[in-house]
Protein backbone atom coordinates (compact mmCIF):
# COMPACT_ATOMS: atom_id res chain seq x y z
CA UNK A 1 0.00 0.00 0.00
CA UNK A 2 1.53 3.29 -1.10
CA UNK A 3 -0.24 5.69 1.29
CA UNK A 4 -1.05 4.51 4.83
CA UNK A 5 -4.68 4.78 5.95
CA UNK A 6 -3.83 7.22 8.75
CA UNK A 7 -2.43 9.67 6.20
CA UNK A 8 -5.49 9.33 3.96
CA UNK A 9 -7.65 10.15 7.01
CA UNK A 10 -5.50 13.21 7.79
CA UNK A 11 -5.68 14.35 4.16
CA UNK A 12 -9.50 14.35 4.38
CA UNK A 13 -9.15 16.97 7.13
CA UNK A 14 -6.24 19.08 5.89
CA UNK A 15 -6.38 18.64 2.15
CA UNK A 16 -3.02 18.97 0.42
CA UNK A 17 -1.52 21.34 3.03
CA UNK A 18 2.00 20.51 4.29
CA UNK A 19 2.13 17.40 6.44
CA UNK A 20 5.12 16.63 8.70
CA UNK A 21 5.80 12.89 8.82
CA UNK A 22 8.30 10.49 10.37
CA UNK A 23 10.05 8.31 7.84
CA UNK A 24 12.73 5.65 7.67
CA UNK A 25 15.42 4.66 5.21
CA UNK A 26 16.69 1.09 5.40
CA UNK A 27 20.15 0.55 3.94
CA UNK A 28 20.42 -3.24 3.72
CA UNK A 29 23.95 -4.59 3.37
CA UNK A 30 24.99 -8.06 2.19
CA UNK A 31 28.77 -8.36 2.04
CA UNK A 32 29.96 -5.59 -0.28
CA UNK A 33 26.51 -5.01 -1.79
CA UNK A 34 23.53 -2.82 -0.96
CA UNK A 35 19.86 -3.52 -1.64
CA UNK A 36 18.20 -0.95 -3.88
CA UNK A 37 14.67 -0.64 -5.23
CA UNK A 38 13.59 1.13 -8.43
CA UNK A 39 10.58 3.29 -7.57
CA UNK A 40 7.47 2.86 -9.71
CA UNK A 41 6.48 6.53 -9.37
CA UNK A 42 9.67 8.17 -10.65
CA UNK A 43 11.95 5.37 -11.90
CA UNK A 44 14.76 6.26 -9.47
CA UNK A 45 16.90 3.73 -7.62
CA UNK A 46 16.87 4.23 -3.84
CA UNK A 47 17.43 2.40 -0.60
CA UNK A 48 14.12 1.22 0.86
CA UNK A 49 12.14 4.09 2.39
CA UNK A 50 8.82 4.35 4.14
CA UNK A 51 6.55 6.01 6.66
CA UNK A 52 6.44 5.06 10.32
CA UNK A 53 2.93 4.09 11.40
CA UNK A 54 1.53 5.68 14.58
CA UNK A 55 3.00 3.90 17.62
CA UNK A 56 5.43 1.83 15.54
CA UNK A 57 9.09 1.60 16.53
CA UNK A 58 11.25 3.15 13.77
CA UNK A 59 13.55 0.14 13.25
CA UNK A 60 10.48 -2.13 13.10
CA UNK A 61 8.97 0.17 10.48
CA UNK A 62 12.15 -0.03 8.40
CA UNK A 63 12.23 -3.84 8.63
CA UNK A 64 8.54 -3.99 7.65
CA UNK A 65 9.15 -1.73 4.65
CA UNK A 66 12.09 -3.86 3.47
CA UNK A 67 9.97 -7.02 3.61
CA UNK A 68 6.88 -5.40 2.05
CA UNK A 69 8.76 -3.72 -0.78
CA UNK A 70 11.49 -6.24 -1.65
CA UNK A 71 10.66 -9.58 -0.01
CA UNK A 72 13.93 -9.41 1.96
CA UNK A 73 14.18 -10.21 5.66
CA UNK A 74 16.76 -7.96 7.30
CA UNK A 75 17.73 -7.05 10.85
CA UNK A 76 18.67 -3.58 12.09
CA UNK A 77 22.27 -3.04 13.17
CA UNK A 78 22.33 0.65 14.05
CA UNK A 79 20.84 4.07 13.54
CA UNK A 80 23.16 5.77 11.04
CA UNK A 81 21.72 9.23 10.38
CA UNK A 82 18.98 11.64 11.43
CA UNK A 83 17.95 14.37 9.02
CA UNK A 84 15.06 16.36 7.59
CA UNK A 85 14.26 15.89 3.92
CA UNK A 86 13.50 18.69 1.52
CA UNK A 87 9.77 19.43 1.13
CA UNK A 88 8.02 17.14 -1.36
CA UNK A 89 5.04 18.00 -3.54
CA UNK A 90 3.42 14.85 -4.90
CA UNK A 91 1.74 14.62 -8.31
CA UNK A 92 -1.67 15.05 -6.66
CA UNK A 93 -0.57 18.28 -4.94
CA UNK A 94 -0.11 16.79 -1.47
CA UNK A 95 2.79 18.43 0.38
CA UNK A 96 4.99 16.54 2.83
CA UNK A 97 8.30 16.77 4.60
CA UNK A 98 9.98 14.02 6.59
CA UNK A 99 12.07 13.58 9.69
CA UNK A 100 14.03 10.63 8.28
CA UNK A 101 15.84 8.04 10.39
CA UNK A 102 18.42 6.10 8.38
CA UNK A 103 19.22 2.59 9.61
CA UNK A 104 21.91 0.14 8.61
CA UNK A 105 20.45 -3.35 8.20
CA UNK A 106 22.01 -6.75 7.64
CA UNK A 107 20.47 -9.14 5.12
CA UNK A 108 19.11 -12.31 6.67
CA UNK A 109 17.17 -14.08 3.93
CA UNK A 110 15.29 -13.70 0.71
CA UNK A 111 15.84 -12.84 -2.92
CA UNK A 112 15.07 -9.23 -3.94
CA UNK A 113 11.93 -8.65 -5.96
CA UNK A 114 9.41 -5.84 -6.36
CA UNK A 115 6.97 -7.23 -3.81
CA UNK A 116 4.16 -4.68 -3.39
CA UNK A 117 3.78 -2.55 -6.52
CA UNK A 118 5.69 0.45 -5.15
CA UNK A 119 8.78 -0.62 -7.09
CA UNK A 120 9.43 -2.04 -10.55
CA UNK A 121 12.70 -3.76 -9.60
CA UNK A 122 14.83 -4.64 -6.59
CA UNK A 123 18.40 -5.89 -6.64
CA UNK A 124 21.83 -5.94 -4.99
CA UNK A 125 24.42 -3.44 -6.20
CA UNK A 126 28.14 -3.31 -5.45
CA UNK A 127 28.83 -0.43 -3.06
CA UNK A 128 31.53 0.82 -5.43
CA UNK A 129 29.26 0.73 -8.52
CA UNK A 130 25.87 2.22 -7.65
CA UNK A 131 23.36 3.36 -10.26
CA UNK A 132 22.70 7.10 -10.57
CA UNK A 133 20.96 8.38 -7.42
CA UNK A 134 20.27 11.70 -5.73
CA UNK A 135 23.01 13.24 -3.60
CA UNK A 136 20.67 12.90 -0.62
CA UNK A 137 20.27 9.14 -1.13
CA UNK A 138 24.03 8.72 -1.62
CA UNK A 139 24.59 10.48 1.73
CA UNK A 140 22.15 8.12 3.44
CA UNK A 141 23.93 5.08 2.06
CA UNK A 142 27.36 6.51 2.92
CA UNK A 143 26.27 7.13 6.51
CA UNK A 144 25.01 3.56 6.83
CA UNK A 145 28.13 1.92 5.42
CA UNK A 146 30.59 4.09 7.33
CA UNK A 147 32.50 2.67 10.28
CA UNK A 148 31.14 5.47 12.49
CA UNK A 149 29.03 3.94 15.25
CA UNK A 150 27.29 7.16 16.28
CA UNK A 151 24.40 8.42 14.17
CA UNK A 152 25.19 11.40 11.99
CA UNK A 153 23.11 14.48 12.66
CA UNK A 154 22.67 16.81 9.72
CA UNK A 155 22.27 20.36 11.06
CA UNK A 156 20.16 22.88 9.17
CA UNK A 157 23.29 25.02 8.70
CA UNK A 158 24.92 22.12 6.85
CA UNK A 159 21.87 21.81 4.60
CA UNK A 160 21.96 25.52 3.79
CA UNK A 161 25.69 25.40 3.04
CA UNK A 162 25.21 22.51 0.61
CA UNK A 163 22.21 24.06 -1.16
Amino acid sequence: MATPDFILALRKKIGSDPLWLSGVTAVVIRGDRVLLAKRADNGKWTAVTGIIDPGEQPADAAAREVLEETGIVAVPERLAMVHVTEPVVHDNGDQTQYLDLVFRFAWQSGVPRPADGENTAADWFPLNDLPPMSDDMCKRIAAAVSDEQAAQYIASTELAANA
